[in-house]
């Protein structure tokens, strides 16, 4: 069978469009002897009958072993060019308490970036100590409760941040540690609006700047300068990007010791994961070697010691264990000058995978209930949303015979979907569950209807008012004795 014409030039027409692709699902997925897709050894139909579809499914011994690669490479690796390492999970990529609790027990401490990533990652047992809070625009609440708490480290991203943050840690009267936040210059390879190093974007300052404001910082008795911090973007393959960034920041960081301490240097995170067959991310071990050397050789240059190095990968550890499951509920075949398109559309889309739309990101996709033996056929996994931009996946081969009523999975979605979710046309967030040694249960409950209008002001003037209307066809009482639409995403995930 040929390739179809309409498919990317990266996507190759699979031998079996069953297989599921090494590196791209969860360490604990397979197919049974039934042919499901199976994950932390509970079975795709067995959680869509429990929890609904969409749905969200994280495997938990995938992703702490992988934040626990990162902790080990890392120490490895730097204790053994004679320094130490440590590595902060980066809570935006997806927070639960849970999530909270698992990083922690395998040696992470937490980055979070807002009062609600702050108030979730106390929650979870975080100490305080073991918190950065990152961002460019913390309000003057956030840095007040930050100081109030002890956080470990505010990373400064601007001059006004410094005199805010000052002026928080001497109210509380304590000395607060502090990164400032720089932008080496290096551009990651990856899309624009992920790249956060280059000096045109809104995060941190220019390295020539830098001087005059770590001098400010020091200025300030209730501030403790630790040292620089620089994220050169996400999604990043290789070593040759954080190999740049770490030579210029080093630079500048011996500039900056012939003025005082600078005990450390937080090189950031952005380690990409593979989202398609095609993306060959570095080892995190082959990663943290040749990070370690670069480090080694740039300070024994300079003639400087060796700081303390930090990291904060966030993707690389959940991104992978995390699959999406969806119910297939229209097939539409395209003509397109000849050549067919098979549009698959499921009971989500853009509210619980913005990635597609927001950064063009390709996913891969599988029929999670069943095999085919049919012939791959080229497909376009598409959502409910009345956008037509909402796209899933936007290209990967399906058998042939994908029908109404299937399962599938879309693959390495555990991180910045659930993050970046919303209840665009008044779709109900899914729920989150996580699945290990044969269980699963729920991280964070799916939303219901009655979750979006609990928030609708006019509740009583307008929902109240009919709630006593009857729909004719197709319809389900809810908790509050309306009558509404039976369809998937009036589902109760709370279950």
């Amino acid at each position: 069978m040929a390739t179809n014409p309409l498919a990317p030039d990266w996507l190759t027409l699979p031998a079996d469009a069953n297989a599921l692709a090494d590196g791209l699902w969860p360490a604990t997925a397979f197919r049974t002897e039934t042919g499901e897709f199976s994950v932390g050894g509970v079975a795709a139909s067995e959680l869509a009958s429990t929890f609904g579809t969409p749905l969200y499914v994280i495997d938990e011994a995938d992703a702490r072993s992988r934040a626990r690669a990162f902790r080990v490479a890392f120490e490895t690796e730097f204790t053994r060019i004679g320094t130490t390492a440590k590595v902060y999970y980066a809570g935006k990529a997806f927070l639960t308490t849970e999530i909270v609790r698992w990083m922690l027990a395998e040696g992470l401490n937490i980055d979070i970036c807002s009062g609600g990533e702050l108030a979730v990652a106390l929650a979870g047992g975080a100490p305080a100590a073991r918190l950065g809070f990152h961002g460019n625009n913390k309000s003057l609440a956030e840095i007040d409760e930050a100081t109030r708490i002890g956080i470990g480290t505010i990373i400064i991203d601007s001059t006004i941040e410094i005199e805010r943050t000052a002026a928080a840690a001497a109210r509380h009267g304590i000395v607060q540690n502090v990164r400032l936040r720089v932008n080496s210059g290096v551009h990651a390879q990856t899309h624009s609006f992920l790249a956060t190093a280059h000096e045109d974007q809104k995060f941190g300052i220019t390295l020539d700047d830098a001087p005059a404001l770590v001098a400010a910082i020091r200025s300030h008795p209730s501030l403790n300068f630790l040292g620089l911090h620089c994220h050169i973007g996400s999604q990043i393959f290789g070593a040759d990007g954080f190999a740049e960034s770490a030579s210029r920041l080093l630079a500048l960081h011996a500039t900056l010791l012939e003025t005082g301490p600078v005990p450390e240097l937080n090189l950031g995170g952005g380690f990409g994961i593979a989202y398609t067959s095609t993306d060959s991310p570095t080892p995190i071990a082959e990663l943290a070697a040749r990070i370690a050397d670069i480090v080694a050789a740039e300070c024994a240059t300079r003639g400087i010691p060796l700081p303390a190095i930090a990291f904060e990968p966030g993707r690389a550890i959940i991104g992978p264990a995390g699959v999406t499951l969806y119910e297939v509920g229209t097939i539409k075949p395209v003509d397109v000058g000849g050549h067919t398109r098979l549009y698959v559309s499921v009971d989500g889309g853009m509210s619980d995978n913005a990635r597609t739309a927001l950064y063009e990101a390709d996913y891969s996709v599988r029929i999670a209930n069943r095999l085919s033996d049919s012939d791959p056929a080229l497909v376009r996994l598409a959502g409910k949303h009345c956008e037509s931009g909402d796209i899933v996946v936007d290209a990967d081969y399906l058998p042939a015979d994908v029908t109404p009523g299937d399962l599938v999975a879309v693959a390495a979605t555990g991180a910045y979907c659930w993050s970046l979710s919303s209840n665009y046309n008044y779709l109900s967030r899914p729920p989150v569950v996580a699945v290990v040694d044969g269980t699963a249960r729920i991280l964070i409950r799916g939303e219901t209807i009655n979750d979006l209008l609990a928030r609708d002001t006019g509740i009583d003037t307008g929902y109240r008012a009919c709630r006593d209307t009857t729909v004719s066809t197709g319809s389900t009482t809810d908790i509050d004795g309306v009558t509404t639409p039976a369809t998937n995403e009036l589902k109760d995930s709370s279950r």
